[in-house]
């Protein structure tokens, strides 16, 4: 079996192709994997970071202005989709691929559109309530058109091709062990912070860890706090902790990176994560069953972040802040709070694990073997 796996820009886009690959490779150890992706974005990191082949083409995002830049912008993604569009379909006549499964960013329209034109057997999923544009686009060229909720199936026009599946995540989220991964971080019975905004970072929300790192100090560092910056972040966030007084390189009670690749294991070892409401990263917690602190992006459209959010903290699993409202303060205040009371953290904990279907990596593998043949 030859299979396809499209999709790019973030890792909440990529993690679950990632994990529907690894199924399928379990599955079958002798299938033939190939992702296409975006030049200069996060896939070319977690790609091949994960073992897989990867082929990166020229893409550009569309602009919602109608200024010249924006039109410029758009002339040029249109040229950039062609080109990707003829370049996947060399490719697919060389792979001679099964399937095609999309998850997500238009990196992958123009697989999904290249195969559906040669009669490739296409699929896409779409992790969030609200389909994105990429997905409202491929959806009407897939076979199967795959969601994580039961009311997304009446946002698509051909209800009778879409499957509520869940978001796949991978199963070291889900079967992660706490003492183990302690034991591999060489931490002890510390209390452990783990803090991150995206693969990009979060301009707002680097400069408050920041003044958290400051409280922290002042405070003796009561907890270990493990912070990835993005990729953005990574630019100017050391020097502005440094401004703060707060010296990295001599305090190992603090540890900040640009992006970690072991995540599930510092979720496995964490007491508390700090994060955006993504629907793959809400799905990664759940999976976890890690207490959370979620401040969704005001900055994603139909505001599914905080959509996301307000249905974890419905179910008692999260605590939910508003970015405009969240000083690094009152943050700190309700770290401290969730920490000194280990029995919320465990009902937290069993209510986020009830919220996520935790076979989806399953389901999709069983749907796309039957595109397959």
């Amino acid at each position: 079996m030859n299979l396809i796996f499209t999709c790019g820009g973030t890792a909440g886009h990529i993690n679950p192709a990632l994990a529907v690959a690894n199924m399928m490779r379990e599955r079958h150890p002798d299938c033939k994997i190939l992702f296409i992706g975006a030049t200069g974005h996060m896939e070319e990191k977690l790609v091949p970071q994960a073992g897989y082949e990867l082929k990166c083409l020229p893409g550009s995002g569309l602009s919602r202005k109608l200024n010249p830049a924006g039109l410029k912008q758009n002339l040029h993604a249109v040229k950039c989709v062609l080109d990707a569009v003829k370049e996947c379909k060399r490719l697919f006549r060389e792979f001679q691929p099964d399937a095609i499964i999309g998850t997500g960013g238009y990196a992958s329209f123009p697989a999904l559109y290249a195969g559906s034109s040669m009669h490739i057997p296409v699929c896409v999923h779409e992790s969030n309530a609200v389909p994105g544009v990429t997905t409202k686009l491929a959806s009407r060229l897939a076979d199967r058109v795959l969601v994580c909720f039961e009311e997304s199936k009446a946002m698509y026009p051909d209800s009778s091709k879409v499957e509520v599946v869940g978001m796949p995540v991978r199963r070291e989220f889900i079967y992660g062990d706490r003492a183990a991964a302690r034991k591999e971080l060489g931490i002890g019975d510390e209390p452990v912070v783990l803090s991150a905004f995206g693969s990009l970072g979060a301009k707002v929300m680097n400069q408050t860890m920041a003044e958290l790192f400051r409280l922290e100090k002042e405070e003796g560092y009561p907890f270990r706090h493990i912070h990835a910056t993005g990729s953005f972040g990574w630019e100017w966030m050391p020097d502005l902790v440094r401004e703060k007084g707060v010296d990295l390189e001599k305090n190992h009670r603090i540890q900040m990176s640009e992006y970690f690749y072991n995540m599930p294991t510092l979720m496995a070892a964490a007491d508390i994560i700090i994060s955006r409401a993504g629907a793959s990263t809400c799905n990664e917690i759940g999976a976890a069953g890690l207490p959370c602190i979620l401040i969704p992006s005001p900055n994603v459209t139909n505001n599914h972040q905080e959509k996301n959010a307000r249905l974890l903290e419905a179910r008692k699993g999260a605590v939910v802040m508003v970015e405009k409202e969240c000083s690094a303060e009152k943050l700190y205040a309700e770290i401290k709070t969730l920490l000194a009371d280990p029995d919320r953290r465990t009902e937290m904990g069993k209510n986020l694990r009830q919220m996520v279907t935790l076979d989806s990596a399953e389901r999709i593998c069983d749907i796309v073997e039957k595109l397959a043949k």
